[in-house]
């Protein structure tokens, strides 16, 4: 969460199946294993902090 907005998040919601939501947007999201959710997503923490970043 970044000034009480969520930026960042992976999801397994009834009825919607594995997502992601990010930019703003929900994206389906294909889980293959543990091992890669968490890699994508520490993926995506640094591509939102490189976008982000005030350098």
């Amino acid at each position: 969460m970044v000034a009480g907005e969520c930026v960042l998040r992976y999801d397994n919601e009834a009825g919607k199946g594995d997502h992601r939501h990010r930019y703003g947007k929900e994206v389906k999201y294909r889980f293959v294993s543990v091992d890669k959710l968490v890699a994508d997503f520490f993926e995506d923490v640094k591509r939102w902090r490189d976008e982000n970043s005030d350098d």
